[in-house]
């Protein structure tokens, strides 16, 4: 067994020197990588079933087993061995001696095998006389032979680039990450089953998108060599869904990857899955109503309760999530902040002055107030709340409020101070549409941003009917990252996007 987590590299050249002159004479001898190797259990299955069963029980039974894995810990006595064989639900300890298997096959096989190699065994269920469940190797195959050694089983790999950049050695040293993984994918079954049982249908929309549209970020550009013309991977899917809406569709979700070419950090991501979900005939309130459902379902589903521990916080999702508007937000963590100082664009600059914010000159009071939030208040929202009202300006597809026209029925969601969904009421007022589009494309003149677009396509399908619709997008990265109490988003994303390699 390998005692070191990072070998020297003398070692390290040495040991898999020696595991390739291992491979080369296993198929002068015939190996070749068996693929007919048949498992009939595994080593979940087997304690579920067996582990109640005594010493004397399981020999009456004698039951034999078929069980494949990686060998991930060995430990010889002479003539006979135990090992520890890891399969994708758990481990399992193997019992052989030399008797049993063939003398010939023991000394100048089985002994000459790694740590790393993947086994398939043929054995009979026993317990050992400290009462651990054992199988008793009566035919072992070597499956895969493993040409590198592995990060010290205890202690795993311990430097963190490499864990992200060698995900697959990470996952076979680190149970505790295994089963992150796990639980991120029942997440998203959960989450899936949820919006199914609330009659929403499933849908996929286009990945590559003529122009990037339905939120404000840098995209990812490619290239299309067949219609000669430059593409976008998609940063949002929202007006594809609610161009399906316009065609009928009354309840649909889309579970996906988007992609926005920007910041790599424990909070972002460069490609990112999100859940988007329309219904008809519904406004921002009812949305956030059924966001609040959801989350509430999924962590009673997951840990049998509504409470959960996220960092230093213990996060109580069998409350009703707080709400609070922007404004009331800003004022309440702000207490040398008035509602008068939010309402003057000299104040208000003032404000943003004194807190560090750098103010672009086209922006008006709504990108202020957006900006002072965002900086005084995000980070302090720890219990699951509710944001609303939010400005005009920061809510291009947003519908207008009844009684304040400078705001939007927008609310965005925030669980231990990250941000984790946004929704509206759709705006399906084609010609407001129109103009927030174009105001969008003259500020992005004067700011000599290239990155927003004037969509069309969108508002002609707009001009058919877009239903009264409700919106929501969840972040799935950052509600698995708060589910699973990790402090990084790389922590739960499998194969995470990396900075250069610098050797």
């Amino acid at each position: 067994m390998i005692k070191k987590t990072d070998l020297s590299s003398n070692t390290f050249n040495n040991e898999k020197k020696t595991r390739k002159e291992k491979l080369i004479n296993m198929k002068k001898n015939g190996f070749s990588f068996p693929n007919n190797f048949k498992r009939n259990t595994n080593s979940i299955k087997i304690y579920q079933e067996y582990k109640d069963k005594t010493i004397n029980e399981l020999k009456i039974l004698n039951i034999e087993v078929f069980i494949a894995g990686r060998m991930i810990q060995r430990r010889t006595m002479g003539k006979a061995s135990f090992f520890t064989l890891q399969d994708m639900v758990g481990k399992i300890q193997i019992y052989t001696r030399e008797k049993e298997i063939g003398s010939e096959f023991y000394k100048n096989h089985f002994k000459k095998w790694d740590i790393g190699d993947v086994l398939g065994i043929q054995g009979v269920l026993f317990k050992t006389k400290t009462g651990e469940l054992t199988i008793f190797g009566k035919k072992l195959t070597i499956l895969t032979k493993s040409l590198r050694p592995l990060p010290d089983k205890f202690h795993g790999l311990s430097n963190q680039e490499k864990r992200y950049r060698k995900r697959y050695l990470d996952l076979i040293s680190n149970s505790k990450l295994f089963n992150i993984f796990k639980n991120r994918f029942k997440i998203i079954r959960l989450i899936r089953d949820f919006m199914v049982e609330n009659n929403f249908l499933e849908v996929e929309t286009p990945m590559l998108h003529n122009i990037p549209g339905g939120a404000t970020a840098r995209p990812f550009v490619t290239y299309h060599n067949e219609i000669n013309k430059e593409m976008y991977l998609r940063i949002a899917p929202e007006l594809y869904l609610k161009q399906l809406i316009i065609g009928g569709f009354e309840r649909i979700f889309e579970l996906n990857r988007n992609f926005r070419n920007e910041g790599v950090s424990s909070r972002h991501n460069p490609e990112f899955t999100m859940m988007e979900a329309y219904m008809a005939y519904s406004n921002y309130e009812d949305m956030m109503n059924f966001t609040e459902n959801l989350l509430k379902n999924i962590t009673k589903l997951l840990f049998g309760k509504n409470k959960i521990q996220y960092n230093k916080y213990c996060l109580n999702f069998n409350l009703p999530f707080k709400k609070l508007t922007m404004k009331e937000s800003i004022l309440k963590f702000n207490s040398d902040i008035c509602l008068s100082d939010l309402n003057s664009l000299k104040k208000i600059k003032k404000i943003a002055n004194n807190i560090g914010i750098e103010i672009k000159e086209s922006w008006s009071i709504g990108y202020i107030e957006n900006e002072i939030f965002e900086k005084t208040v995000e980070k302090k929202l720890i219990q699951p709340t509710f944001i609303t009202q939010y400005p005009v300006e920061v809510s291009p597809l947003a519908r207008r409020n009844d009684f304040n026209s400078n705001v939007t029925d927008r609310f965005e969601l925030f669980i231990a101070g990250y941000e984790i969904g946004n929704g509206f009421s759709e705006l399906n007022d084609p010609e407001d549409q129109k103009n927030r589009f174009l105001n969008q494309m003259k500020i992005a003149e004067k700011e000599k941003n290239k990155d927003i677009f004037y969509d069309e396509n969108y508002i002609e399908a707009l001009k058919y009917g877009l239903p009264p619709t409700s919106g929501l997008g969840i972040g799935i990265d950052r509600l698995i990252m708060i589910l699973t109490n990790q402090m990084s988003i790389r922590d739960v994303i499998l194969f995470p996007t990396l900075r250069s390699f610098k050797k």
